[in-house]
């Protein structure tokens, strides 16, 4: 369940895939491998699986345009990325991310980002966010609470999240107040939430990747 009666259907369902309105998304004219999204048994329970093998792909969960509140979870990193590094193109890779997708007006981007927005939909065919805020999990040097631009396009900012490979924590967040930690050099007032996202990349380290999530809710403050 969401808050303020938004309704948030689960990734584990009945199946072995993540019901609808989950869905795979890649880049526009992917030809590398996609991320495997399953529903699979750890530890005596269902969870979600999520295996990137050379590979890339989101999770995504479509939501009619509402508030942002508190996004809750836990996640586990068995098989974590050793190359990651988010600072730099060539380490842009990450075993398991939690993002948020705002609906930023196109009149608070700057004019380039407006073009590259235009472009990037041309190419993908469909609606990419003005504003995603990802929760990564790392294992790296980089301090606990960073956050940073994505390498290839400000339109994406990550928080940062220390893990311990193997062990599952809990996650709890404040969306509106880390949005704008993230953003607010582009924007005063939080926007709305128009989906949430479950990712993980491991194309540009070429590598191999195994993680866990379950639990993934909306409540009440």
């Amino acid at each position: 369940m969401a808050a303020e009666g938004l309704t948030l259907v689960s990734p584990i369902g009945a199946g072995p895939t993540p019901p609808a309105p989950w869905h795979v998304v890649g880049l526009p004219r992917q030809s590398k491998p996609f991320t495997r999204f399953t529903v699979a048994e750890i530890d005596g329970q269902r969870a979600l699986r999520v295996e990137a093998d050379h590979a890339y792909g989101n999770l995504v969960h479509p939501l009619p345009l509402v508030a942002a509140g508190v996004l809750a979870w836990r996640w586990r990193v068995d098989e974590p990325i050793a190359g990651a590094d988010l600072r730099r193109r060539g380490g842009d890779d990450t075993a398991l991310k939690v993002c948020a997708l705002f609906a930023l007006p196109d009149s608070q981007l700057p004019f380039l980002e407006r073009q590259w927005l235009r472009f990037a939909e041309a190419r993908a065919g469909e609606h990419v966010p003005t504003a995603t805020l990802c929760y990564v999990w790392d294992a790296s040097a980089i301090p606990h609470d960073t956050v940073l631009h994505n390498a290839f396009t400000h339109r994406v900012r990550f928080i940062v999240v220390h893990g311990t490979p193997r062990r599952w924590t809990e996650e709890r967040h404040d969306l509106a107040a880390d949005f704008l930690r993230a953003f607010g050099d582009e924007a005063r007032t939080v926007p709305p939430l128009e989906g949430l996202l479950i990712g993980a990349d491991s194309d540009n380290t070429r590598s191999h990747s195994v993680a866990w999530l379950d639990g993934l809710d909306m409540p009440a403050r």
